[in-house]
């Protein structure tokens, strides 16, 4: 199922700075060409609801990245917390529990659910006692966290193709990790602007590869023109 997601919302790009004056510098660099913005742990904690609000009264959506993982009780009245600001998207870290008091609390805020974080590998895997693949452990979170009524996941490009094989195209799915070149960091499940839209995603997060780019803009226009190569203008 194609989805009608303007180009300029395609590219959600996470604002992963300490301050309030940097996340505005940042918004008032891209908004010409980006209208979509994640707020995570650092800036909120920082900011607070100040820099969501100042961005959305820019005219652009923001995802609120803050991972809830809590007993489902308390989950349930922080997402209540976010009803009438405006977000789009959150996310949820959690069980089956937590997703349900999640989705039952969201009011205009679409709940993604996090399967595995693109910073661990198989390996990471292992040593957490996990006795199944990546990809296996990604599927089965999905799976459930649809059937519970969350409208998408967070999920690597790299698990993507079999999320929509086997899922269908009727959620959502934002990937993070994208990187242009060969990865030096600490994401390590990653895959190009290109390969994330041919695998499924809707929307793709996008941090370092900006911030740290010498023109930022001319990186970002070339991300949208693989995107459009992909998946067309809207």
């Amino acid at each position: 199922m194609a989805k009608d997601i303007p180009v300029d919302e395609r590219i959600i790009f996470a604002l992963d700075v300490s301050t309030a004056a940097e996340a505005k510098h940042w918004v008032q660099t891209l908004e010409s060409h980006i209208r979509f913005y994640k707020v995570g742990l650092q800036l909120f904690l920082a900011a607070g609801f100040d820099i969501v609000h100042w961005i959305l009264k820019r005219g652009s959506r923001v995802f609120l990245d803050l991972k809830f993982f809590d007993v489902p009780a308390t989950v349930k009245l922080a997402v209540a917390a976010l009803a009438d600001r405006g977000v789009s998207f959150t996310t949820v870290h959690g069980n089956d529990a937590m997703l349900r008091a999640a989705v039952e609390a969201a009011r205009g805020v679409k709940i993604l659910a996090v399967t595995a974080l693109t910073s661990l590998d198989q390996g990471d895997m292992d040593d957490l006692g996990f006795s199944c693949s990546v990809e296996d452990l990604v599927l089965s979170r999905a799976r459930r966290a649809l059937a519970i009524g969350c409208q998408g996941v967070i999920s690597s490009g790299l698990e993507a193709p079999r999320l929509r094989e086997e899922l269908g195209d009727r959620f959502l799915v934002v990937t993070p990790g994208i990187r242009p070149v060969k990865n030096v960091d600490d994401q390590k499940r990653t895959v190009d602007v290109k390969e994330a839209f041919r695998n499924g995603a809707d929307y793709i997060v996008v941090g370092r590869p900006l911030r740290e780019a010498t023109d930022p803009v001319a990186v970002m226009v070339e991300m949208q023109k693989d995107i459009c190569s992909v998946v067309g203008e809207p």
